[in-house]
């Protein structure tokens, strides 16, 4: 992903969340988040963007279904689904910055369970100077 601050690189997890990787990889394919901005930014908690309208209500016109998974955590570097309820995420999705937000993994079984769906592996430091309004320049998939 090529922000305005730099690159910042992750990895996905499609064997683990098949239906939100797959939902990213359609939604990359199509160029949704380019140009997109970071609309909510929460420091040493997160970055939040992925909304057409740039203010946190924004989506694809559509959600997917919540994939529980109880071996990824909210751990620094984790790429989860943003939503506002179980089955209701689209297309925000937030980056865990500084520290674990283990307290979001506490939730499990409630409606405020998030999809984890993918890693920071490289360009950490980008996303933790990612301010309100820096844009997602360009998204890509890669295969490794």
């Amino acid at each position: 992903m090529q922000t305005t601050k730099g690159t910042i690189v992750f990895k996905l997890y499609p064997d683990v969340t098949p239906i939100t990787s797959a939902n990213f990889i359609k939604l990359v394919a199509k160029k949704f988040y380019d140009g997109l901005t970071f609309h909510r930014v929460e420091p040493g908690f997160v970055i939040q963007g992925g909304d057409p309208k740039g203010n946190g209500t924004g989506g694809p016109g559509y959600a997917i279904k919540n994939e529980d998974n109880k071996t990824l955590r909210h751990n620094r570097g984790a790429v989860a689904m943003a939503n506002s309820g179980t089955d209701t995420a689209g297309s925000q999705f937030y980056i865990v910055i500084t520290k674990p937000a283990s307290f979001l993994d506490e939730k499990a079984g409630s409606v405020n369970k998030y999809t984890i769906f993918g890693q920071v592996i490289s360009g950490q430091d980008v996303a933790e100077k990612i301010t309100v309004g820096d844009k997602m320049t360009k998204v890509t998939i890669k295969n490794p």
